[in-house]
């Protein structure tokens, strides 16, 4: 029988995995996507109370949340290269108080969410010392 302590440790587990892939993708690719429509650019509360602006990997990731989440159905892909995500992006979402989601995934679009400034830190460790 699993404990919800166990099925918490198993979805921060499949967080932590997220959080891994999207490292070693934007480090390969250096290009990070979001979303927006007419009204700008979601952030949404998280379990927490925070705001995050969800953040993807790849565009196949966006494109299956944009497909498979009611919520986000009227969004449309944003490629940003990754030198503008650290130059620009990183210290508005730091001004605005908001986190980053990483490779939000499933039916609620939910995952792990970081500091820009963490989040920027482990991509350039990992361009630094690629796997």
């Amino acid at each position: 029988m699993r404990c919800g302590k166990t099925r918490t440790l198993d979805a921060m587990s499949q967080a932590a995995s997220q959080a891994w892939a999207f490292y070693r993708d934007v480090a390969k690719t250096r290009v990070i996507w979001t979303i927006c429509d007419e009204a700008g650019y979601p952030a949404p509360k998280t379990s927490s109370g925070q705001r995050a602006q969800p953040f993807w990997s790849s565009l196949s990731r966006v494109e299956k949340i944009i497909k498979t989440v009611p919520a986000y159905a009227g969004f449309k892909p944003v490629e940003i290269a990754w030198d503008e995500f650290c130059s620009k992006w990183v210290p508005e979402l730091r001004q605005d108080g908001l986190l980053v989601g990483v490779n939000w995934s499933g039916k609620r679009a939910v995952g792990y969410d970081i500091d820009p400034q963490s989040l920027k830190r482990n991509v350039e460790a990992v361009i630094a010392s690629p796997q």
